[in-house]
């Protein structure tokens, strides 16, 4: 067996740099660091500087704005494997007296939870947090715009509350549990919420002549959850990693997997765009990709990670200046061009280790009415039922260790799918959630609402 390390086609690469080189050079930004990661580890690094000499590497701090809000979230789905917090949880449950508890932690961190966008006040990204010392100021006095689980609706200050929900249940403050639980075990040494040498400075790139203003670097305060971290194209290379495929350190692939659904209904804006939430990660469809990740931006940053996890493929993009380069679009841009040049190696095929003789009894073509169906065993154990042409609901299910299997996604998820047998133990039908498979079309051998015309199949003569 072969495992595909092997680096980057010189190709590949120079597409790569081309295209950060046009983005630093029409988004007119200071500087631009990017990396690539394949097969979770990263493959490529490239910079771009408006400076003389060694432009910044994958070493050099940036600020990534609300990226901070996907580790905030890590934090919480931490404290919901524990058994802390049930995701339904209204907030009071946990943190009460904010005058915003009605919303669910799973409404907070999918942004449906009503609130409003940004914090009242000054503009709290270029003020002190001293000015806004407690909860209460970051809310102000009307909090939620909307009815709760009704819309997304961006909510800076409803990250703020997951920070101190984190705080509460934790008895510590937001960055140290950060530091110890997600930091540490990632190797995310680089990554912190005050700017440690080496970093970037932030910076205004005037709009009608090629001349810049520094951005003041405020700590966020009370807003700190919300985008508070600096950190560099390696770290979030490792993060990018890690939101692939897990550390049990950390969070298990499958939990990562539940923050990689959409969780909020999207509205019609990002249903044309192929856009949704889940929880903490921003999802995205670009030109048949599926793109999870997040951006981030505060005075003098732009930052972007995206991940194609059936690519295996994630890109980092960071920029020091305030408004200039799509960075999202770059981070997507650069999935793509690895992704496409290189496309991913599968790994050989081979049999089962064991297999279930009840299961394989079921498997083959089945029908609903008279549309076909395969059912088929996957690799891993599972159940796939899938319509035989384009179109049509599919689904794959678990076993539930009873002789019954549910529907984990789309149309069919949450809904039970069980063997209906005769007297003698032969198979009548399947029935999924009342819908019913037959062997053949309209068996009139089996079971079917409404039964099965007595003269059968006939022509028009």
């Amino acid at each position: 067996m072969t495992t595909f390390h092997e680096e980057l086609l010189p190709g590949t690469r120079r597409a790569l740099l081309h295209r950060i080189a046009v983005a630093q050079a029409e988004g007119r930004s200071p500087s631009l660091v990017a990396a690539v990661v394949r097969d979770g580890r990263a493959v490529w690094h490239g910079a771009r500087t408006s400076v003389d000499g060694h432009g910044p590497d994958e070493n050099v701090q940036y600020r990534i704005g609300s990226i901070t809000k996907t580790f905030t979230a890590v934090l919480v789905m931490r404290l919901r494997d524990e058994g802390a917090l049930d995701l339904e949880d209204p907030l009071e449950k946990h943190l009460p007296g904010t005058g915003a508890g009605e919303a669910t932690i799973a409404q907070l961190l999918a942004h449906t939870g009503g609130l409003a966008a940004e914090s009242p006040g000054p503009w709290w990204e270029r003020t002190p947090g001293s000015l806004r010392p407690d909860l209460a100021d970051v809310l102000g006095d009307r909090p939620v715009l909307h009815p709760g689980g009704r819309r997304f609706h961006y909510s800076n200050p409803g990250y703020s509350l997951l920070g101190a929900l984190v705080e509460e249940l934790r008895g510590a403050s937001w960055d140290e549990v950060l530091r110890r639980e997600v930091l540490e075990p990632l190797g995310l040494d680089r990554t912190s919420t005050r700017p440690r040498h080496p970093h970037a400075g932030g910076w205004a790139v005037h709009p009608w002549a090629d001349v810049l203003l520094p951005e003041p670097a405020e700590d966020f305060g009370r807003m700190a959850a919300a985008g508070q971290l600096w950190s560099t194209a390696g770290d979030l290379a490792r993060f990018a990693a890690f939101l692939a495929h897990g550390d049990d350190q950390v969070l298990c692939a499958r939990t990562l997997r539940e923050m990689r659904t959409p969780a909020a209904p999207a509205d019609p804006a990002d249903l044309a765009d192929g856009g949704s939430y889940g929880l903490g990660l921003r999802i995205e469809n670009q030109g048949g990709r599926v793109l999870v990740g997040h951006s981030g931006s505060v005075p003098g940053f732009l930052a972007s990670l995206a991940l194609s996890v059936s690519d295996d493929v994630a890109a980092v993009v960071l920029a020091n200046c305030t408004s200039g380069p799509m960075v999202t679009q770059v981070a997507a841009d650069l999935v793509g061009i690895v992704a496409e040049a290189e496309p991913r190696i599968p790994e050989p095929w081979r049999p089962s280790p064991h297999v279930d003789r009840s299961l394989l009894e079921l498997t083959g073509p089945w029908y609903w009415g008279t549309s076909p169906y395969a059912l088929r065993v996957t690799d891993d154990g599972l159940l796939s039922l899938a319509p035989l042409s384009a179109g049509g609901r599919r689904s794959r299910f678990r076993t539930n260790g009873d002789g019954t299997w549910t529907g984990m996604e789309g149309y069919f998820a949450g809904e039970i799918l069980q063997a209906v047998r005769r007297p003698d133990g032969s198979v009548d039908h399947l029935d999924l959630g009342s819908f019913v498979f037959t062997r053949q079309p309209y068996d009139e051998g089996a079971a079917v609402p409404g039964g099965v015309d007595a003269e059968g199949w006939r022509g028009i003569g």
